[in-house]
């Protein structure tokens, strides 16, 4: 059954009058987390769409960017997306219900925020409202400033782009620290640990872009520091 279809059966299973949001509530527990992580993209991503006051074709193609979606499962996908546009439901309150659902473990919401990200830029322009928006959902997933300044990085041209904040280390940490931050990096980074976290094998191209701003972080360091 492919990821679409396990979507189509948690949306027919919600009550009549339950909003989309109320899925997530179901789905606490739930072993296979791409389920929740695809309606989760999908859901902020609706949401976000509308923050600088627009949704544009860009945006929306941009979910096909992020998700392989066959023809035969357009009509599950287009379910979701319109039924989180019209949820009259706040995207905090979203937001929320995803931390709840992943609970401790934050490295499925830190892809997340990138998919967010991803379809925030695929119109070329990063409005100051979709900065609010994805630091607010950021600051409610429990990311500090910093974490957020990271993942932003990776995805905006004209962001500060600090090799050390992409890799997490201090500026004065030891080449030693700093590589073996850089190999973690590329150790989650794997499709397959992607995967073993709940990202579904239709998203891991997510990894894709974050490989490259890795790679090129630790190429700036070592470049700065004679190694």
């Amino acid at each position: 059954m492919s990821i679409w279809s396990r979507i189509a059966e948690a949306i027919s299973a919600l009550a009549s009058g339950e909003s989309l949001s109320e899925v997530f509530e179901r789905l606490r527990g739930d072993p296979d987390r791409s389920v929740g992580f695809t309606i989760a993209v999908i859901a902020l991503g609706a949401k976000m769409a509308k923050a600088d006051g627009r949704v544009t074709k860009d945006e929306v193609v941009a979910f096909r960017e992020v998700f392989l979606i066959p023809p035969e499962e357009e009509a599950n996908a287009a379910r979701v997306f319109n039924l989180a546009r019209q949820d009259v439901a706040g995207f905090d309150i979203y937001a929320r219900r995803i931390k709840a659902m992943y609970g401790a473990d934050d490295r499925p919401l830190c892809d997340l925020l990138e998919g967010l990200f991803h379809i925030a830029l695929a119109d070329g322009v990063y409005h100051p409202k979709e900065d609010d928006f994805l630091h607010e959902v950021a600051r409610i997933f429990g990311f500090d400033e910093r974490r957020f300044r990271k993942t932003r990085a990776l995805f905006v041209q004209e962001a500060d782009r600090d090799p050390y904040d992409v890799l997490g280390v201090e500026p004065d940490a030891p080449m030693d620290q700093v590589r073996r931050a850089w190999r973690q990096l590329v150790r989650e980074t794997h499709p397959d640990q992607m995967m073993a976290r709940g990202v579904p094998e239709e998203a891991v191209k997510l990894a894709e872009r974050r490989m490259v701003a890795i790679n090129r972080a630790w190429e700036e360091i070592q470049s700065g520091r004679g190694a």
